[in-house]
């Protein structure tokens, strides 16, 4: 009612002063606010309304005008009611209260008004009830609760303790940190006095529990290693005996196919091999390369001593032609020394005897390795037929029509490779250290006009240098023109057919030479 008093609107607000803070309120539409009560004619139409929102929400419409006779609750009698039955309610619990502070007028979450507060505090006798708190055991606890918040900070304790009851546990904690002036002991609680009891523990547990996580993770992660490494050796055990089972089934499986390879005509050259586990694979290759050393040595032993040395010029040839050469007399027996054999040399087989045995007294050599009547080029590049011997320790090149005089004599340690073709032409070419090579083609006498004399001549000499100089010969199987060196020079070597020619002979070309062969 008073103008100067600008906390309120004039003549429109009044304040009612309150023990715990005073209450503004407005007269503008007081009354009103306060008309509360609706008749049953309003809740009766609106619940007759055609929209369902409004029907459901006026439940009490439903009844008749004859079946309601009373006026509605004011809003007093609605309060006073409700407030009958709460305090019915809480009479027959046991009350806990919690003590609301509003911070602020504006209902912010960030505003904080520090006088407001303390004045709620003030009146609602807080300060009162922590005073009265303080003067005695303001924190109180159940031995085992508190035994397993705390039970980390005292060492006979942690992990579990080993004495009669947890209250004996607790008085361990608490007289361990010196707080026995502090706590009182209760039938089934502890009472502490003071927040510092409290705090101090607290500092203490929050120092200890990074330690203890870190020593929990480190325990775990042992006991997942632990586990881990169980399992890998379960692993490998089991891995271990698999592997252990494949080599004995393995052996078994070996052992029963070639059990009865003795006795077989081919002494087990079509059994197949099992295929062998990985450990065995070297294994295998050995134990496949002594079966095959046995094999040969079964089909050797019946072979006569002497035919020994064609056998292995044989064996000689065919690790020095790899299989380029199809056709090198491998089917045919060996007679080497052709110029002496009087069946495929008739005419001059005992001239050519006569003078070997002069050439042996005169150069001492061993044996003859090779003996062929051959077509070659002379010095002037001319081709004629001329007679090669090889012996163990010279090759010589002989003129057969006088009674085979000895033109050219050269050591066999200036051998330096062998060259043939992968054709069927008999087409030699001997490399020498000083670069004037031997090129020379075999030709056939009488006792076959068919034969290869290719692979006897390569397998004779490749052997002797395996045999008596414990080196290797090298032999090249060339697909398209031989190389050689003549006189120092180098020349090309190609091979053609020619319808119309009647024997192999020598041409020159622009590269070096072409051999002629006749058509078939």
């Amino acid at each position: 009612l008073c103008p100067a008093d600008k906390t309120m609107e004039f003549n429109r607000d009044f304040r009612i002063r309150h023990y715990a803070g005073d209450v503004t309120y407005s007269v503008e539409g007081f009354l009103d606010k306060n008309k509360d009560p609706l008749f049953q004619d309003f809740k009766r139409l609106m619940y007759n309304s055609s929209d369902p929102v409004l029907k459901e929400m006026w439940p009490d419409g439903k009844m008749s005008i004859t079946e309601v006779t009373k006026r509605p609750l004011t809003a007093a009698t609605l309060f006073k009611n409700s407030i009958i039955a709460l305090v019915d309610k809480l009479a027959c619990k046991e009350p806990y209260y919690v003590r609301c502070i509003k911070p602020n007028e504006v209902k912010s979450p960030l505003l904080f008004d520090d006088g407001r507060c303390q004045h709620q505090v003030a009146y609602l006798g807080l300060l009162e009830n922590v005073r009265v708190r303080r003067a005695g055991f303001a924190y109180r606890q159940p031995y085992a609760r508190f035994l397993q918040r705390y039970k980390m900070t005292c060492e006979y304790t942690w992990p579990n303790h080993l004495m009669s009851s947890d209250q004996e546990a607790v008085e361990a904690i608490v007289n361990q940190h010196g707080f026995e002036d502090d706590v009182a002991y209760g039938h089934t609680k502890l009472f502490v006095r003071t927040p510092r009891t409290l705090f101090t523990l607290e500092q203490e547990r929050a120092a200890l529990i990074p330690i203890l996580v870190l020593f929990l993770q480190k325990v775990w992660r042992g006991a997942l290693a632990r586990m881990r490494c169980r399992k890998i050796r379960a692993i490998y055990t089991i891995m271990a005996y698999y592997k252990c089972y494949k080599v004995k089934a393995h052996f078994w499986e070996v052992e029963r196919r070639f059990a009865n390879v003795r006795n077989m005509t081919d002494y087990g050259k079509n059994v197949e091999w099992p295929t062998p586990p990985a450990a065995l694979v070297q294994f295998h290759r050995i134990t496949q390369h002594l079966y095959h050393r046995w094999w040969a040595r079964q089909l050797i032993k019946n072979i006569p001593p002497s035919d020994m040395a064609e056998v292995r010029a044989k064996v000689a040839a065919l690790s020095a032609l790899s299989g380029e050469r199809v056709d090198w007399g491998y089917s045919r027996a060996w007679e080497r020394d052709y110029l002496a054999n009087a069946k495929d040399s008739p005419l001059t087989s005992s001239n050519f005897v006569r003078i070997t045995k002069e050439l042996k007294n005169k150069d001492q050599y061993g044996q003859v390795l090779f003996s062929c009547s051959v077509r070659m080029l002379n010095w002037f590049n001319n081709t004629k037929d001329r007679a090669l011997l090889i012996t163990d320790k010279h090759i010589y090149r002989l003129e057969p029509k006088k009674h085979f005089k000895v033109q050219k004599r050269i050591s066999l340690d200036s051998v330096v490779g062998v060259s043939v073709t992968s054709g069927s032409d008999q087409m030699v070419a001997l490399h020498t250290a000083t670069q004037d090579d031997f090129l020379v083609h075999l030709q056939r006498g009488q006792l076959n006009p068919n034969q290869d004399r290719v692979g006897e001549l390569v397998g004779s000499i490749t052997d002797h240098f395996t045999r008596v100089k414990n080196t290797s010969l090298p032999v090249k199987v060339c697909t398209t023109a031989l190389q050689v060196h003549m006189s120092g020079k180098p020349k090309s070597i190609n091979v053609e057919t020619k319808p119309g020619q009647t024997a192999a002979d020598f041409k020159k070309s622009r590269t070096g030479f072409t051999l002629l062969l006749p058509h078939q």
